[in-house]
């Protein structure tokens, strides 16, 4: 019976520890497409320090819970203590540095308000000057999404226009409706949309815009979370019974 109960033990240990190499690999595989991603999600998180070094964290933490997933799986199927005794500390770990980086997250999510963001836009921004990493990152982020601003063209009316400008329209360039949603797309009427025609103007705010396109993908991400924190929990606890059943 003990037998049987200890060679249970292995083969569920290494169920769970295969799911930690699959979670792994997932996070791996976000981690990778948030930094690589063309189609804008970069340029947001290139924009908030805080987001950049979490997209940098789920990379590292992904890499090692594929890696630790394969010695997981390795340590169960030949019984090796060592193995196992050296998963279990490693698999503790990075649950506590994930729980930790969670409680963050909740504590730091003011920072991922519309208001923040207004504020930073207004107090940094300097239109067309793609010398300024943060003007850069915004005027890609406005002509990728279609949208203009945090909430809207309103946004630029605190800021003050270029002193060679004599328009006395507060849009910038990158809130002009192009033909292609890229810097080499042609603009539909620039000068109409710089002198104030609302018809040739993105008049949607970039926070209502990009939260619609990304909400599908940060309830997957957290429930990916969610899940890969219950499995590292489990396979502790199986790692720890096999450890010790094993003679």
């Amino acid at each position: 019976m003990e037998g049987d109960c200890l060679s249970c033990m292995k083969y569920l240990m290494f169920l769970f520890n295969f799911f930690i190499f699959l979670g792994g690999a997932c996070l791996l595989g976000l981690g990778i497409w948030v930094i690589v991603d063309p189609t804008g999600f970069r340029e947001i998180v290139a924009a908030n320090p805080l987001l950049f070094t979490g997209a940098y964290i789920m990379l590292a933490m992904g890499a090692m819970l594929f890696l630790l997933g394969f010695l997981g799986c390795c340590g169960a199927i030949r019984e090796n203590k060592c193995l196992l005794l050296f998963f279990f500390m490693f698999i503790l770990l990075i649950f506590l540095a994930e729980l930790s980086a969670a409680i963050l997250a909740f504590i730091f999510r003011e920072n991922l308000t519309r208001e923040f963001f207004t504020k930073e836009l207004k107090k940094h921004y300097q239109r067309n000057n793609d010398t300024d990493v943060f003007s850069s990152t915004w005027n890609s982020v406005m002509i990728t999404f279609a949208c203009c601003g945090v909430n809207g063209p309103e946004d630029f009316e605190a800021i003050p226009h270029p002193s060679y400008s004599s328009l006395e329209k507060a849009t910038p360039e990158a809130c002009c409706q192009r033909e292609l949603q890229s810097r080499e797309g042609m603009f539909v009427n620039k000068e109409a949309c710089l002198s104030g025609n609302e018809r040739f103007q993105n008049r949607q705010g970039c926070y209502t815009v990009i939260l619609n396109s990304f909400e599908t993908y940060v309830y997957l991400a957290g429930a990916l979370a969610i899940g890969v924190l219950a499995i590292e929990l489990f396979a502790m606890i199986f790692a720890m019974c096999l450890f010790r059943g094993i003679q």
